[in-house]
Order: C-alpha cells, then structure tokens, then sequence
C-alpha cells in the first residue's frame, strides 16, 4: 500500500505533527516510525519537564508566539486527557548588579510578549522562597511543570485512535524520492507514502542528508546534567528558580525545578557531548564526534565561548563546582543534599557559519518535510508546532 503520510520520529513533535494531520485528514493512510522500542526515548524523555512562557525570545519572533501558544495548548491538552499539571510559576533572580540590569530588560521583553511578569525586591523574594537569595527577581505565575512522557503517550493514543500506525523498532536506512511518493526503507521492510515529515532530533541532520536534501548546518549534541535533590528537602522551593540569562551565552544556565512527583531537580549544565544518544557519564562514540569535529562551523561557534565551556566541564567533572554555582541562588544546599539524576542531551543546529540556530530550522523537497532544528522549548511549542507542520504539508497538497 502507499500511505498518504508517513512521519519519522517518535518525540513529542513527531507525535504533535501526527496527530494534527490525522485529525484535520480523516480516513487518509498515516504512518509514524520510531526506531526505539518505545517512544519518546530521547530528548522528550529527558527534560526538566517545565511548560514554558516564553518570557527570554525576541518579541514578535516564531518562537515566542509557539511558545505562548504553546504552553496554552499544552495545559489545555492536559485538562481534556486528565493529564496532572501544576501552575507553580517561575522566579528569574538577580544575583548581582549586572544581573539587575538584564532583568529590567527581561520585564519589558516580557511585557512585549504579552505575558504576564511581576517585579519583587529582595524582601519579598525571602518571604516567597525562605530558601533562595538575590537581589529582586521577576515572577512568571503562567509557567508550570508536567510530565511530558504522559504528554507523548496522549499525543500517540490520539494518532492510533484516528487510525494512524506506529512502526516501533523501526530505524530509516534510507529515504528515495520518486515522482509520486517516497521509498522510506527500514532494515526490514520498506514503505511507501505520498508525504514525509521527518522530526529527527539528534539524527535530523543525518536523516535530511540521508535523503539527498542539501544542509549547511549540523547537529551539536550538548550533554545537560541534572541532579536530583535529596527527598528530606522535597519542599526546598514553592516556585521554579532560574537565573537572569546571559545573552552573550548560547546556554540558560542551572536552576532548581520542581517534579511532577514532588521531588526537586537541579541544572542542566551544558557540556559538549561526544556521543548523541548515550546518557552515561563520559560516553563516547567515534562518529558524533568525528561529525562535528569535521565541521567549520563547529570551531567557529566554540571559539567565542571557550572560557564558558570550561566552566561548564569543571561542573560537570565536580560536584562542589556544579554545587557552587547552584549555591548562588540556595546557599543552604550541600553536597549531601546532590544525588545524580539522568542526563539530557539537546540537539543543538550549528550553522556553518559558527552561529547557533536559536529559531526552528525547516528543510523542504518536492515530498518531504524536515524539522532540521526543533530548540528548546520544543515540548512546550509542540502542539502549534504540529499544526505548522501539518499547515506546511497541507500547502503541498493543493
């Protein structure tokens, strides 16, 4: 059989995409391959789990309206499936007078977002969080935290219930388009299927190679380390405590996240990883690596922000550092109070002009669509990202 739309990827904006195009095409032939057992094995099953607000993106950009819209359609979602949520806000401290100085620029960017911020000084930051000091800090009370795996699963359980299949244990060996559909080969079968969406991840660059679309950019994978704070200090923090970003930094920088299961996170960091899909400590593989070793643009985004990079190393190969720099916000916190938690590894789109592909990056062919850069907040954009997507596909259908 020829599907009418086959899609490639099992994370949540696959999934989002699926489901989109299953429910705005009733009856059409759907197709999803994940090749892992099971879905959303990789960076939707590794994040911190936060419905972002969108208060750090530029005003009037893609991104802050996916966002915005997103953490909507996410909470919304949740209610209709009887998915848990909670609203617990997020507090942006100011550690310093640098960091003051940003965190005024932040208020009014988040007023031209349209979300709703509050100033509060020092004093009333003490009386929110006995635990956290700063300077003042901003309040986001729309930011709240979810399980983005029971997200993913909903997500799945709607694209089969529209009739869609899901080919599990399905890695792509190879993608050749002719005239009216595409050849999508697996290492045991092959399908073919009028559109293809490819939501790739750590492998988008690779699979859009794969089928012959010409790139400039490549997936860097960065390793985010989290520790969980011991469960005697569960009620540590009411709201989400992050940093004042740096904006000459690619990376937000470690904060403290409450859990869906009333635990308390603390991080990422973010440290060049060698290996794209592997979670250990110190993992390594010879072709992630020698990818990104092997491209101009990788040594040209580092080179500006080396010093940061071996920040982020000390961290990563010390708890007392990483705990240091948790210490800024949460003095009270210990070394006993760190357990390790599982990594993260985010796909980060490097240009091969050095700069980091901040927005969502897309790769068009006659019959195929790819998601070549899907950045951080991707769980929490994914439904309007799938709507973009199926949008996209549907313009070719005319």
């Amino acid at each position: 059989m020829i599907y009418d739309y086959g899609v490639i990827g099992g994370g949540i904006v696959g999934l989002a995409a699926a489901r989109e195009i299953a429910k705005a095409r009733p009856g059409a032939a759907m197709v999803l391959f994940e090749k892992e057992a099971a879905i959303s094995r990789h960076q939707t099953g590794h994040n911190s789990g936060v419905i972002h607000s969108g208060i750090y993106y530029a005003p009037g950009s893609f991104k802050a309206r996916l966002c915005r819209d997103g953490a909507l359609a996410t909470k919304l979602f949740c209610a209709e499936h009887g998915i848990p949520f909670e609203t617990c806000g997020k507090l942006l401290v100011a550690a310093s007078a640098a960091e003051l100085t940003r965190m005024e620029a932040l208020y009014e960017r988040a007023r031209e977002n349209a979300i709703e911020v509050e100033r509060i000084d020092a004093k009333e930051l003490t009386r929110r969080e006995p635990n956290i000091v700063g300077l003042a800090a901003l309040f986001v009370p729309a930011t709240a935290i979810v399980d983005y795996k029971r997200v993913s699963t909903a997500l799945a359980d709607d694209f089969k219930a529209a009739g869609g299949n899901v080919e599990l244990s399905s890695e792509i060996v190879a993608i050749e388009e002719e005239a009216d559909a595409v050849s999508v080969s697996t290492r045991s079968q092959t399908f073919r299927t009028r559109r293809l969406i490819v939501c790739g991840g750590l492998q988008a660059d690779r699979i859009a190679q794969m089928a012959g679309v010409a790139i400039s950019h490549q997936i860097v994978p960065f390793r985010g380390e989290y520790y969980t704070v011991n469960p005697r200090r569960a009620g540590l923090i009411n709201a989400l405590i992050y940093p004042i970003p740096d904006p000459e930094l690619p990376f937000l920088g470690i904060h403290l996240t409450r859990t869906m299961d009333r635990g308390v996170i603390v991080g990422p960091n973010a440290v060049l990883g060698l290996a794209r899909e592997k979670y250990q400590k110190f993992s390594f593989e010879a072709r992630d690596v020698a990818s990104f070793v092997a491209f101009p643009g990788f040594w040209r985004a580092i080179r500006p922000h080396w010093r940061s990079g071996l920040r982020e190393f000390r961290n990563a190969l010390s708890k007392r550092a990483y705990l240091e720099e948790c210490r800024k916000y949460c003095p009270s916190l210990t070394i006993e109070d760190l357990e390790p938690a599982v990594a993260g590894i985010r796909a980060q789109a490097v240009l091969r002009d050095g700069s980091f592909a901040h927005d969502f990056l897309f790769a068009e062919t006659a019959r195929t669509l790819h998601v070549c850069n899907a950045p951080s907040p991707a769980a929490t954009s994914a439904i309007p990202i799938g709507r973009v997507i199926a949008s996209k596909i549907f313009e070719r259908d005319k």
